[in-house]
């Protein structure tokens, strides 16, 4: 089959500020010059005063709840799950799944996301929607047994099933992780026996840790152990564990992360929202820790935009530390981007515009209100005042899947269509 090429003219490279032009070919990015020759190239994308950014990597989500979207606001977490998510998430099915994970897709693509991490069920489905939609993914099944040994065994099946039917799908990008919701919702059985798979597999563990103060007393109380505590005792942490939420930490907890070289998923919108918390992030990069930003799902944050959670990152540290120097912009860009990378284990494919790398490439235009006039440096016009709406272009895996803010692989006016419906039928249940 021919190659095919793409040419990006004239953008200004995010981290730099220089104009350079970028060729892709087929998936790769081939060349990164100050000209480039259009003879022989497909297509030809004029970017003259646009930015040129990697794609955004989204550590933590859950596409499906993208469904449940306003549906339970101004909760804390407990009522939260035990109130309103958990009873409807009982009548769930592949179908919804599906159409959430496609719901999910259009929003990531309009807004920059090029990758992302999901933890959530019905997954071969939502694998589906995301070969549709063209991005790239890393899936779990939420594992739930609560010490029970007939439900431990299905949740093993369905991440098992899950890793060998999906694991390298969509010309490799999706890759399958096991995904342990939790140290309060999984047993000690279950969390032992998911590093003996992840070990047998050779693949990453997806978990939530320390997102509450109450999860943690709860813990402590039970097993006279911290949540990071519990989970070296049983063996569970290493450089493969995503940790998502982080927010109540000791500084044993930061010791033993980054012994571990456990990577974090730091998720502000939804911990803001949920009254969680405020992850320590400033000190857990101070200590060389590789943090990562997620959105959580669109029902806790309500949204899946990975530039407003940049923006919420950086400020909500300044405020919490009362201190305007931390998390500057090119710091928290590079959590979007190579430290998610990182996160995932892709960092060697993406996170970073680089010849060799995949071409997960993003343009933003800085024909708007809201960046103009774009006087301070690149990193600081995206991080605080871009939003999703300014991104024109998404490119994943050499391929166009949004130019001139319109979907090239979904039709969303019929998802959001088929969105609305699903919803209306899972409260009707309810």
């Amino acid at each position: 089959m021919a190659e095919s090429t793409i040419l990006i003219k004239d953008a200004k490279l995010v981290f730099t500020g220089e104009t350079k032009s970028v060729l892709i070919k087929d998936e790769i990015i081939a060349e990164i010059d100050d000209v480039i020759s259009e003879e022989n190239v497909d297509k030809v994308i004029d970017a003259k005063g646009m930015i040129l950014s990697p794609g955004f990597v989204n550590t933590h989500t859950h596409l499906s709840m993208s469904l449940f979207r306003g549906l339970a606001d101004d909760y804390d977490l407990d009522s939260w799950l035990n109130d309103y998510i958990w009873p409807i998430e009982a009548n769930l099915n592949k179908d919804y799944c599906y159409i959430g994970a496609l719901l999910a897709a259009v929003e990531l693509i309009k807004s920059g996301t090029t990758t992302f991490s999901d933890m959530y069920f019905y997954m071969e489905d939502v694998a589906r929607a995301i070969d549709e939609a063209g991005i790239r993914g890393v899936l779990s099944y939420g594992m739930i047994d609560f010490a029970d040994a007939e439900k431990r065994e299905n949740e093993f099946r369905e991440n098992i099933s899950l890793y060998e039917n999906c694991n390298g799908m969509s010309d490799g990008k999706i890759k399958v992780f096991f995904g342990p919701h939790s140290p309060y919702t999984a047993s000690k059985e279950l969390l032992e026996r998911v590093r003996q798979e992840a070990n047998k597999y050779n693949t990453g563990i997806h978990i939530h840790v320390g997102e509450t103060q109450k999860e943690v007393d709860d813990l402590v109380e039970s097993t006279g152990m911290r949540p990071f505590e519990y989970l070296e005792s049983l063996g569970l942490l290493g450089p493969d564990v995503v940790a998502a939420h982080a927010v109540w930490l000791s500084d044993n907890e930061i010791d033993i992360i980054k012994k571990y070289d456990v990577k974090i998923s730091h998720n502000p919108c939804s911990n803001m929202k949920l009254a969680s918390g405020v992850s320590p992030v400033a000190k857990l990069l101070e200590n060389g820790i590789c943090v990562s930003l997620g959105t959580d799902g669109a029902s806790s944050n309500n949204n899946l935009d990975l530039l407003e959670e940049m923006k919420f990152a950086s400020l909500l540290q300044k405020v919490d530390t009362l201190n305007p120097l931390v998390l500057p912009a090119c710091e928290v860009l590079k959590m979007a981007t190579i430290n998610g990378a990182r996160a995932l284990g892709l960092e060697d494919e993406i996170g970073s515009i680089e010849v060799g790398k995949k071409a997960d490439l993003i343009l933003l235009d800085t024909n708007s209100v809201n960046m103009t006039p774009d006087s301070s440096d690149l990193c600081s016009n995206v991080v605080y005042s871009a939003n999703g709406s300014n991104v024109d272009t998404t490119i994943c895996n050499g391929k166009i899947l949004m130019e001139n803010k319109k979907l090239t692989t979904l039709d969303e006016e019929e998802i959001y269509k088929k969105a609305r419906i699903a919803i209306k039928e899972l409260k009707e249940m309810n």
